[in-house]
């Protein structure tokens, strides 16, 4: 990152092309007539290619993962941020008057993911370089870990064995594969390192493609994602209050300086869109995950930068 503090609209422009490509991917849903098929097979490309191919262009040869800190505490980090985000999910619903069977599960699952891959990896990209992304990208396993176990179980009430099970998936098995060559030493043959830059070159664009033609699903009737209930009370969780508690750990927790820029970007992200997908598969109510999803997102076009210049300022990112 630049040693001057970036402005608001220099952070903006920065947020702005990651929300222009879910635009894009709604555009090309509805013009180039994508089905559920096409986007099913979108997916398998993304999580099989391109996703696995930006772990090893990111892991590989990066020297920030060679600190055993930064292979602990990110996946300790994201498990536990998943896991309190839930927890707040679940009281605030309460209060809300949702309850088992009518919402409850699924607004504490939607509202306590936060997204924290498709929107953060070109935003940690872009303001601190390589070595952070993979500190990220680590991190992010400790997210996977906590959506698949407590998540399934605050979702659908599945055993964790069946959440464990879906764990090993072909990132996570990329990553730890990743992490145990970077730590030997071994560098790859330039050829196969010019086809992995390649190709995980294509995985932020492609899936933030993928997003929009995901949502577009539920864009084509507007007035129904929003809910005087549960939207404005998933935006002030999600945007306002859940990263007050990331800034306080980037500022206070003994983290290294990587995972302290990883949390101020976390910090300001709103709910993912995995909670969608799961919601329409495990039995929840994907208008609910949708309306999330789309307030806290379309809010934090405005609000992200905001996150961002106050939690470098302030939390020493």
């Amino acid at each position: 990152m630049t040693a001057s503090m970036p402005s608001y609209w220099q952070l903006l422009a920065i947020v702005a092309p990651v929300f222009v490509l879910f635009a894009l991917g709604a555009f090309l849903r509805r013009t180039c007539r994508l089905t559920d098929e096409s986007e099913a097979a979108m997916l398998r490309i993304y999580v099989n290619f391109f996703y696995p191919a930006l772990i090893l262009k990111s892991v590989l040869g990066n020297a920030a993962l060679r600190d055993p800190a930064n292979l602990l505490w990110p996946p300790l980090t994201g498990f536990g941020t998943i896991l309190m985000g839930f927890a707040a999910g679940y009281y605030l619903g309460r209060v809300l008057g949702l309850h088992i069977g009518a919402g409850l599960r699924t607004f504490a699952f939607a509202v306590g993911i936060y997204n924290y891959g498709f929107i953060p990896i070109p935003l940690m990209e872009s303001l601190y370089g390589r070595e952070p992304l993979g500190v990220l990208l680590v991190q992010n396993m400790g997210c996977e870990l906590a959506v698949w176990s407590v998540g399934l179980l605050v979702l659908a009430g599945l055993s964790v064995r069946e959440g464990w099970r879906r764990v090993l998936n072909p990132a996570i098995c990329t990553l730890v594969i990743a992490v145990a060559v970077n730590l030997a030493g071994f560098h790859a043959p330039a050829v196969l390192m010019r086809v992995i830059d390649l190709l995980g070159g294509c995985a932020i664009p492609f899936g933030l493609l993928l997003c929009g033609v995901t949502l577009d699903t539920y864009v084509k009737e507007p007035r129904q994602l929003y809910s005087g209930r549960t939207t404005p009370a998933a935006c002030l969780l999600r945007l306002a209050v859940l990263p007050v508690a990331f800034l306080l750990l980037a500022r206070f927790a003994p983290v290294s300086i990587e995972l302290k820029r990883v949390l101020v970007v976390q910090a300001a992200m709103p709910s993912g869109m995995m909670p969608l997908v799961l919601a329409r598969h495990y039995g929840g109510q994907p208008l609910i995950a949708a309306q999330i999803i789309v307030g806290t997102t379309l809010l934090g076009l405005f609000v992200i930068p905001l996150w961002l210049q106050f939690g470098i300022a302030w939390a020493g990112g």
